[in-house]
């Protein structure tokens, strides 16, 4: 069974016959399409980069031929499926139609059920793209958890004894340099935080190799949200107050969820952590939560004043190793999708209202 898209599906008509057009909206609309229009091919090609589902492109248009235009749509769209539309129908023009890659061919004027049964048959081959695509992402996902299982064994041992024995070596060392005048410390010193610093980096790497492919058993009880988000945000107050960036919440009254925790406090700490990271000084981050009308459900928001997640990265931040900082594993929006779907939950990055990134977590309710 084919899965519906996220969005109402999308039609673009290219045609400069402005009362066909008139005619198919209606039609399409009033069947639950969203309808644009384009009158021929430069206006078809710019409506193009905003995306479409199905185009339903004339055959004769004043600036190009029909033909020509549907592999450029295609181009754009590589997804989206194009049906020609002709008011001379020959076996030339239906061959042609065929070589330029539409799916189907229809004769002006059509019937209205013609209309709608084309078009919905366009849509089942939009969706099995969109599977297929998804298919081969989550066989990509498969490969790398059975990558991370695989090194997990050697991992602990084989990496985790020495950075503690390094560690060790250097808390000792950093003693002896504090014996020394005070005068001659700060040159010792300042190397010895910079490997001390780089040492916790590899730890808090490995341990989210570990984490993610060990994680712990969950077991539920009822989490107040509010004092969860109050210990995150007074734990990273100094933090904030380092990269110059100021600190908002907005807390409204929710029911506890049913979950754990330390995991719920790990996940807002990792999205307000990678914020302070993204905000530039004088920015702002914003932690809120609300109650959803209907199904009660706990929704918390993690906005900042950042850059923003380009909106062709937004599916891909919470795969394994996908990131776009110099360094990290790759793991932390992982593990914190992983926890959220243990709540039962889901997570969606957006844009903020301010142009920065949204995180987006609604948990259900305990109640």
């Amino acid at each position: 069974m084919t899965q519906p898209l996220s969005h109402r599906p999308r039609v673009l008509i290219v045609d400069d016959n402005a009362a066909l057009v008139q005619n198919l909206t209606e039609i399409l609309a009033d069947a639950g399409y969203s309808v644009r229009s384009a009158g021929g091919c430069q206006a078809a090609l710019a409506a193009a980069r905003d995306g479409f589902d199905v185009a339903l492109v004339d055959l004769r248009l004043p600036d190009c031929d029909g033909t020509v235009l549907a592999p450029r749509l295609k181009e754009e769209n590589p997804d989206g499926e194009v049906v020609m539309l002709t008011g001379f129908a020959t076996l030339e023009s239906a061959v042609a139609a065929v070589r330029a890659g539409a799916c189907a061919y229809l004769v002006k004027p059509c019937a209205t059920q013609e209309l709608l049964v084309t078009v919905e048959q366009a849509m089942r081959q939009v969706r099995l793209h969109g599977e297929k695509r998804e298919l081969s992402r989550r066989a990509q996902v498969a490969e790398k958890l059975a990558a991370v299982g695989t090194m997990t064994a050697g991992l602990s041992h084989e990496i985790r004894n020495p950075l503690n024995a390094a560690a060790l070596q250097l808390s000792v060392l950093e003693r002896r340099v504090q014996r020394l005048p005070r005068g001659e410390q700060a040159a010792l010193l300042d190397p010895l935080h910079l490997v001390r610093d780089e040492i916790r980096r590899l730890d808090h790497i490995l341990e989210d190799f570990l984490q993610f492919a060990r994680p712990r058993e969950f077991v539920p009880r009822p989490v107040e949200v509010v004092p969860v988000l109050t210990k995150v945000l007074d734990f990273l107050h100094g933090e904030a107050e380092r990269h110059g960036v100021r600190v908002e919440r907005d807390f409204g009254p929710v029911p506890p969820i049913a979950g754990d925790d330390e995991r719920l406090r790990q996940v807002v700490m990792n999205l307000a952590l990678n914020a302070l990271e993204a905000v530039p000084g004088g920015g702002w981050l914003r932690v809120s939560c609300r109650s959803e009308p209907g199904d009660g459900a706990v929704e918390i928001l993690v906005d900042d004043s950042g850059p923003g997640i380009p909106p062709d990265l937004r599916g891909r931040i919470f795969e394994p190793f996908f990131t776009t900082k110099a360094k990290g594993s790759g793991l932390g929006l992982s593990i914190v999708h992983a926890i959220v779907a243990q709540h039962g939950g889901t997570i969606e990055a957006t844009g903020a209202p301010g142009g920065g990134a949204r995180f987006v977590l609604r948990l259900p309710s305990a109640r």
